[in-house]
C-alpha cells in the first residue's frame, strides 16, 4: 500500500497493533446517494461557509458569532445543536444508539493580520485564520451534515464538536469535558490543516504527532540602583541575560536528547533607562517536548534550573509554569482507521507519511479520555511554501472535499466495527 501502510491500515514501525487493527469494511457507503456525490453536490456551499467564517475570525473564548453560524446550519438539517454554557462551542449528536464516536474542531482564530488579497480576506483588523481552524470546522460540519442524510443506515451516533480556545491557556478542548460532552464517546476522530502536504493526500502516523506545549514566566527582583556602581546592587538585567542563556542550555543536558525537551523565550522586558540598573524584569518563554516522560519533569526541572542560575547574581526568582496540553499521541486501532478511510474515500495514493512535530495540540486532552487520533489534512498547493501561524497563510479549498470524506467515512467505520 503506497504511503507505508500494511493491509490492515496500520501504519508501520511503531506498535504491531495486531490486536487494534479495524474490521475490514467493505460495504460501501450505505445512503441511497454515495458520499461523493454527497460532497459534489454540497461542495459550493462549504466553500461559501468556509470563506465566511474566514471573513469574519474571532478570537479564543469569543467565538459565539461562528458557534452560532454552525448551530444554525446544524438547525437547518434538523439537528439538535447543544451549545456550550458561554455559547463559544458546541455539540450536536447525529444518528442514535449506544454506540457513540466523535468528530472535532475548533473555532478560534489568530490575533495576527490577514495579509492576502482574496475575496474573503479577514474583516476584523489583526484578527485571521492563520492555522486553518475555519477549515477544521466547515470539514466537521460537513462530515456531520453528510452522515445525517444516511438516516437510519447510519450504525450509531456521532458526536460532532466544536470547541473554543485552542490557541489559549487553558484550552478550550478542557471546556467541552468539563460540560460533559465526551460521557460515552467511544473513540474520537480529527484533523488538522498542513500546508506542506498536497491537497487530496493525508498524513497519518501511529504514536505521538504533536509536541507538548507549555509557557513560563520567570519574574526577578532586586533592590536596582545605578550603573556606575553595579557592585553595591543586584545586576538584575546580566542577571535576565544569564536566565535567558543558560537555562535552556543546561536543560538540554539534563534529559535524554530524544525527548527534545525545548525551552525558548519569546519575550523580555526589563528597564527604561541606559544608566538605571532596574528593579524587576521578566522573561517569558514556551516549553515544547515530545515524551510525555519528560514533559511530567519539565516544570521542577526547570525552576530548580531557574534559582541554580541566578543564585550567584543575588538577584531573587519566582518562577510560574503554566501547564499547556501533553503530546497528541495516536492509537494504533484509531489511526488505522483513519488511514482505512483514507484508502476508501480517497484512494491508495493518499496516505502518505508524517513525522511528529513540536507543535501543541490540546486535542490531545481527549485522548486522555477514550481512543483517537488526528490525521494531517494535505491543503497545500503546487509550487506555494505556506506556513501556519501566518497572515499569508490559504488553502486549497479542495481539501475541505476530502476532509469531509476523510472523517465522515472514519465516523462509520469506527461504528461500523462496533456493530458487527
Amino acid at each position: 500500500m503506497p504511503g507505508g501502510a500494511d493491509h490492515r491500515g496500520i501504519r508501520p514501525g511503531v506498535h504491531s497493533a495486531d490486536a487494534f487493527a479495524p474490521a475490514a469494511f467493505g460495504r460501501g457507503w450505505p445512503g441511497p446517494v454515495n458520499l461523493d456525490a454527497w460532497v459534489a453536490d454540497h461542495f459550493d456551499e462549504l466553500v461559501r461557509f468556509r470563506r465566511h467564517v474566514h471573513a469574519h475570525p474571532d478570537l479564543s473564548n469569543h467565538e459565539q458569532p461562528t458557534a452560532g453560524l454552525v448551530a444554525e446550519r446544524l438547525r437547518a438539517a434538523g439537528l439538535q445543536p447543544v451549545m456550550l454554557p458561554k455559547g463559544n462551542g458546541l455539540s450536536c449528536d447525529v444518528g442514535s444508539g449506544e454506540h457513540l464516536v466523535a468528530l472535532r474542531a475548533d473555532l478560534d482564530a489568530l490575533p495576527l493580520p490577514d495579509v492576502k488579497d482574496v475575496p474573503y480576506r479577514s474583516t476584523v483588523e489583526g484578527v485571521c485564520h492563520a492555522c486553518g481552524h475555519d477549515v477544521h470546522t466547515t470539514v466537521v460540519l460537513g462530515a456531520g451534515l453528510a452522515l445525517a442524510s444516511l438516516g437510519d443506515a447510519l450504525p450509531g451516533r456521532v458526536r460532532l464538536l466544536f470547541q473554543p480556545a485552542e490557541e489559549a491557556l487553558p484550552s478550550g478542548s478542557l471546556d467541552i469535558i468539563n460540560a460533559g460532552r465526551m460521557a460515552g464517546v467511544q473513540e474520537i476522530f480529527a484533523i488538522h490543516c498542513d500546508p506542506r502536504t498536497l491537497a487530496g493526500q493525508v498524513g497519518l502516523r501511529v504514536g505521538a504527532i504533536t509536541a507538548a506545549a507549555d509557557f513560563v514566566k520567570v519574574d526577578l527582583s532586586g533592590p536596582g540602583g545605578h550603573t556606575a556602581r553595579p557592585h553595591l546592587t543586584v545586576d538584575l538585567v546580566g542577571a535576565l541575560a544569564r536566565v535567558v542563556s543558560e537555562v535552556p542550555a543546561l536543560l538540554s543536558r539534563r534529559v535524554d536528547v530524544r525527548s527534545a525537551l525545548s525551552l525558548v523565550w519569546g519575550a523580555v522586558h526589563s528597564g527604561v533607562a541606559p544608566n538605571a540598573i532596574p528593579q524587576t524584569g521578566t522573561v517569558l518563554g514556551s516549553v515544547r517536548c515530545l515524551d510525555h516522560a519528560a514533559w511530567e519533569l519539565a516544570p521542577k526541572l526547570i525552576e530548580q534550573l531557574v534559582h541554580q542560575v541566578v543564585a550567584p547574581t543575588g538577584a531573587s526568582a519566582v518562577v510560574e509554569y503554566t501547564r499547556g496540553m501533553p503530546p497528541v499521541v495516536n492509537h494504533p486501532h484509531s489511526a488505522g482507521i483513519l488511514t482505512q478511510a483514507a484508502v476508501s474515500a480517497l484512494g491508495e495514493e493518499s496516505v502518505v507519511d508524517t513525522q511528529q512535530s513540536m507543535g501543541g495540540e490540546d486535542y490531545s486532552w481527549y485522548l486522555e479520555h477514550c481512543w483517537g487520533a488526528m490525521a494531517r489534512l494535505g491543503v497545500g498547493r503546487p509550487g506555494e511554501a505556506l506556513d501556519l501561524h501566518q497572515g499569508s497563510f490559504d488553502v486549497d479549498e479542495k481539501a475541505i472535499g476530502y476532509g469531509v470524506k476523510l472523517l465522515a467515512e472514519a465516523a462509520l467505520i469506527a461504528l461500523h466495527e462496533r456493530v458487527v
